[in-house]
């Protein structure tokens, strides 16, 4: 090539590569994005869980269906502790709407050994990276939500 066809062609690597580093951003952003979703979506199944196995274990005298408003909340703080030590947020600590629900089998109004306990977390997610174009992508924020189910011992 003669010299004055490379000087026109000084910079197209440069002109080319901003073109195609806005794809390649976006799919790189897109897919840390995706994992940390996932991830909080494993985390609060496991919240869940453990909100579970902590109202399901054996505690000593008769535990009524409506009067376990202090298994409640150690229930609710045992998802709480969970979401707060192990949620990818970076608002801070995360803000839960826990529900619990209990299901009497043999219909004698206690909380006994072959009982349901239902435990179900709702996480509002906002998007980390580059949260207003996500935002107005998808329409707002979207709730992460698990729900288990475990029999009282």
């Amino acid at each position: 090539m003669n010299r004055k066809c490379r000087r026109w062609q000084k910079g197209t690597e440069l002109v080319e590569f901003a073109f195609t580093s806005i794809f390649l951003f976006m799919l790189l952003f897109g897919i840390i994005e995706f994992s940390i979703v996932l991830y909080d979506k494993a985390t609060i199944t496991n919240a869940s869980r453990e909100g579970a196995r902590t109202g399901i274990l054996f505690r000593q005298g008769t535990r009524t269906i409506g009067g376990l408003t202090s298994e409640d909340d150690a229930i609710e703080a045992a998802v709480r502790d969970y979401a707060d030590a192990y949620l990818i947020s970076l608002g801070g600590p995360a803000t839960l709407d826990v529900q619990i629900q209990r299901t009497d089998r043999n219909g004698d109004g206690a909380f006994n050994a072959g009982d349901e306990l239902t435990v179900s977390a709702i996480y509002p997610y906002d998007f980390l990276l580059l949260p207003a174009f996500a935002n107005s992508m998808i329409g707002g924020v979207r709730n992460i939500a698990a729900t288990s189910v475990m029999r009282a011992e």
